[in-house]
C-alpha cells in the first residue's frame, strides 16, 4: 500500500474556506480538463460512426462497447481502489484513456470507414473508465475535510458542467473546421494536462484499511453493506432506472439530423443546454445547499427530469427542446447532488471503493445500457415512440421507488445519513 492509503489522518485544523483547501482547486482543474476531453470525444465519436453506418443501431454499439468492459471490471477495481494509492490508479486510468483518443486520432488520420475499429478503441477506453469513476469518487473525500463535503460536491459537480457544456460545442466545432484529427488530438492534449495538474494534488485524509480474505469475499462485503443501508441502495437503483429508461442523450445525433435538422453544431448545443441547466443549479446548490427535505427533493427531481424528456421526445422546435434539455440538467443536478452527498456521508472511508464501484456499476454504466436501449428501440418502434416510453418509465419508477424505500422519501437532513 502507498502512504496515502495506509496512514491516519491527522486532527483536523481549523476549516478554511473550500477553495483554499490544499490540493481542491488543482483537483478541480485535472478533473475539468479530463471530462473535457470524454466530452468531446463523445460527441465526435457518435457523429462520426452515425456518418459513416447512417443506422441507429451503430449508436446503440457505441454505448454497447463502453458499458460492457466496465461492468466486468468495476468491481474489481473497487477492490483496487481500497487498496492502492487512489491518486496513482488515477494517473493510471487517465493516461489509458489519453492512449485511446491517440488511437482514435490515428483511426481519423487513416480515414477508416469501418466502425469496428471504433468500438474496439471504445472498449479499452470503457475499461479505464471503469477504475476512473470509482477512484474520483472515493478520491474528493480525502482532500476535503467532512463537514465541507456536501460543498465540495455541489461545487465540483458545477465546474464539471463548464466542460460538459463547452465539451460538445467545442467538439461540433473543431470536427466542422478539421474532422476527427482535430478533435481527438485536443482529447490528447485535455488528458495529458489533466494528468499535469493532478501531481499537484495532496492525499491528506485516507484512513487506514486492512483488507483481509480473498477478492470475492471483499467485493461481497461492500455489496452486504449496501444491502443493509437502504439509503444507498435506494438512491443507487433509483438513478439506474431512471437513466436507463429516462436518457435520450444516445438518441440526440438523430433528433439534431433528422427531427429538428440543425447540424453537428445545433447537437452541440442540445447537449450543451443539459450542462447549462446543471451549471446553474450546481452554483445554487453550492452556496446554498439544500437544508431540508432532501429525500423528498431528490425524488422531485427525478420526476421533472422525466417530464422534461417527455417534453423533449415530442417537441419538433429547437428552442423547445433546448428549454427541456436546460430542465432536465438542472433537476438531474439536483439528483446528483443529493444521491452523491448521502451515499459519501453514508461509507466509512476503508469502503468506499467498493461501494462507489458498485454505485458506478449502477449509474456510470446504465448511462452507456441507456444508449444501447434508447438506440436499439428507436431502431425498432422509432425515434420519437421510443423516447416517449422512456420518460413515461421515468415517472413511473419514481412512484414505485418512493414506496419500495420509505427510508430514503423520508431523509430530512444529510446528517441523517451517518
Amino acid at each position: 500500500m502507498s502512504d496515502d492509503a495506509v496512514h491516519f489522518s491527522p486532527a483536523e485544523p481549523p476549516l478554511t474556506p473550500i477553495h483554499r483547501q490544499p490540493g481542491f482547486l488543482s483537483f478541480l482543474l485535472s478533473r475539468l480538463a479530463a471530462v473535457f476531453a470524454m466530452q468531446i470525444q463523445a460527441i465526435v465519436v457518435a457523429w462520426q460512426v452515425y456518418d459513416i453506418t447512417r443506422d441507429p443501431m451503430s449508436l446503440a454499439y457505441v454505448g454497447l462497447a463502453q458499458f460492457l468492459p466496465m461492468f466486468l471490471l468495476l468491481l474489481p477495481a473497487g477492490d483496487v481502489v481500497d487498496r492502492f494509492s487512489r491518486k496513482r490508479i488515477l494517473q493510471l486510468s487517465w493516461s489509458v484513456q489519453g492512449i485511446c483518443s491517440a488511437l482514435l486520432l490515428a483511426l481519423a488520420t487513416a480515414r477508416h470507414e469501418s466502425v469496428v475499429e471504433f468500438y474496439l478503441v471504445l472498449a479499452l477506453f470503457g475499461c479505464a473508465r471503469a477504475f476512473t469513476g470509482p477512484t474520483l469518487q472515493s478520491l474528493l473525500p480525502n482532500i476535503v475535510p467532512r463537514a465541507q463535503l456536501a460543498q465540495a460536491i455541489a461545487i465540483n459537480s458545477a465546474i464539471m458542467k463548464v466542460a460538459v457544456i463547452g465539451g460538445p460545442l467545442l467538439g461540433g466545432v473543431l470536427y466542422g473546421v478539421g474532422g476527427g484529427r482535430l478533435a481527438y488530438a485536443v482529447c490528447l492534449g485535455c488528458f495529458v494536462g489533466a494528468l499535469l495538474l493532478l501531481l499537484l494534488v495532496p492525499v491528506r485524509r485516507a484512513e487506514k484499511s486492512v483488507l483481509e480474505g480473498t477478492a470475492w469475499q471483499r467485493f461481497s462485503a461492500g455489496i452486504r453493506y449496501i444491502r443493509h443501508q437502504p439509503i444507498i441502495l435506494g438512491a443507487i437503483s433509483l438513478d439506474l432506472f431512471a437513466v436507463l429508461l429516462g436518457g435520450v442523450v444516445a438518441l440526440l445525433p438523430i433528433y439534431a439530423q433528422e427531427v429538428l435538422q440543425v447540424g453537428p453544431e445545433g447537437l452541440g448545443a442540445l447537449r450543451s443546454a443539459i450542462a447549462v441547466g446543471a451549471l446553474m443549479m450546481g452554483l445554487y446548490l453550492g452556496v446554498w445547499g439544500i437544508k431540508r427535505r432532501a429525500g423528498h427533493v431528490m425524488f422531485a427531481a427525478v420526476a421533472v427530469f422525466g417530464i422534461a424528456n417527455l417534453v423533449f421526445a415530442l417537441s419538433t422546435l429547437f428552442w423547445v427542446s433546448m428549454v427541456a434539455m436546460l430542465v432536465a440538467g438542472a433537476a438531474d443536478m439536483i439528483s446528483v447532488y443529493v444521491r452523491t452527498t448521502l451515499i459519501q456521508l453514508a461509507t466509512p472511508d476503508a469502503m468506499r471503493g467498493r461501494v462507489n464501484a458498485v454505485n458506478m456499476l449502477f449509474i456510470g454504466s446504465s448511462n452507456e445500457l441507456g444508449e444501447f436501449r434508447a438506440g436499439g428501440m428507436a431502431a425498432g418502434v422509432g425515434v420519437v415512440p421510443a423516447a416517449v416510453i422512456g420518460g413515461v418509465g421515468t415517472l413511473a419508477v419514481v412512484g414505485v421507488w418512493m414506496r419500495l424505500f420509505p427510508t430514503l422519501r423520508r431523509v430530512d437532513r444529510f446528517d441523517e445519513a451517518r
